[in-house]
């Protein structure tokens, strides 16, 4: 059995099609196929808050293919969900629409707090000791979600509307990043050792730069000199010198910027990063709703 995930962020669309795996008494996936599109919708939405038609019929070009695929691999049941980008784009609801008709996809639009629902659920708790204290980081292209845990409870969970691809094109605000500074020092207070857990694409990125052995967690001040590192490199020979996709060279240094700013206000020593993200959080939320017997 197949299942598959699309998420259409600010600076990529991925598609993910795993193996379900039903065993005894739980059920759980392997990645198949990973694909991702370097289709950057943030731009558009950010600054005009419409998307362009040529953005628009890449988006429908690219889920048309991604409908293709899930037609070949057989898969049961998909969830696609659009995030930031979309949000934000008064022609969102048009464009998911068209999808449907063009790709036969269908498409929901999702808020800030189910974005952190589904990050969440990609289960990279479970890698962790839950009886401590984590703060959940996901860094997007339009949106960082922040979501605190104790004892493995949710204590509180937040959607900044602070993102790489806003930061790029100027539309941050110093009162946003001044709310997200407020609901950390608020949320925080009275739990002591809080370790970070990081999802999305730069976080990753970081980590393997970072060479670190055995899934340890990263350091904050390897973070810091990494940031430093990158920072003294122009955009050109990040891409040519060390390495970084066109559409990675960028968006990592306010990546770095955002990472930096939660994990100092927090007190944050560490950061876990277990390379999951929005696609592995949709898929665990089709099990749970096709396995209700094995929450």
């Amino acid at each position: 059995m197949r299942y598959a995930a699309i998420d259409i962020g600010s600076n990529a669309v991925r598609l993910l099609i795993a193996e379900i795996v039903e065993n005894n008494h739980s059920v759980s996936f392997k990645k198949n196929t990973l694909v991702r599109v370097p289709l950057r919708l943030g731009d558009d939405a950010f600054l005009n808050q419409h998307l362009s038609e040529r953005k628009s019929a890449d988006l429908i070009k690219t889920m048309q293919a991604f409908s293709n695929l899930i037609d070949v691999y057989k898969v049961t049941d998909y969830m696609a969900c659009a995030t930031s980008a979309m949000r934000e784009a008064k022609n969102g609801p048009d464009v998911v629409a068209q999808i449907k008709e063009k790709a036969g996809i269908d498409l929901e639009i999702v808020h800030g707090q189910k974005e952190a629902k589904i990050i969440y659920d990609s289960h990279a708790e479970q890698e962790i000791d839950k009886s401590k204290n984590y703060l959940y980081i996901d860094v997007g292209g339009g949106s960082t979600e922040l979501s605190l845990f104790s004892a493995g409870e949710l204590i509180a969970s937040h959607s900044f509307n602070l993102g790489t691809i806003r930061i790029l094109d100027n539309q941050d605000k110093e009162e946003t990043w001044e709310e997200m500074r407020e609901f950390i020092r608020k949320h925080t207070r009275g739990f002591k050792d809080i370790a970070g857990i990081g999802t999305g694409g730069n976080i990753n990125k970081l980590y393997r730069l970072a060479e670190q052995k055995d899934k340890s967690p990263m350091p904050f001040n390897k973070l810091k000199s990494l940031y430093s590192y990158l920072s003294s490199f122009s955009l050109k020979d990040r891409i040519n010198v060390l390495g970084l996709n066109h559409d990675r060279a960028d968006v990592i240094i306010p990546a770095c910027e955002i990472y930096i700013t939660v994990m100092k206000t927090a007190g944050i020593k560490q950061i876990y990063v277990p390379s999951v993200g929005m696609v592995d959080g949709i898929i665990q939320t089709l099990i749970e709703k096709n396995f209700p017997q094995y929450r």
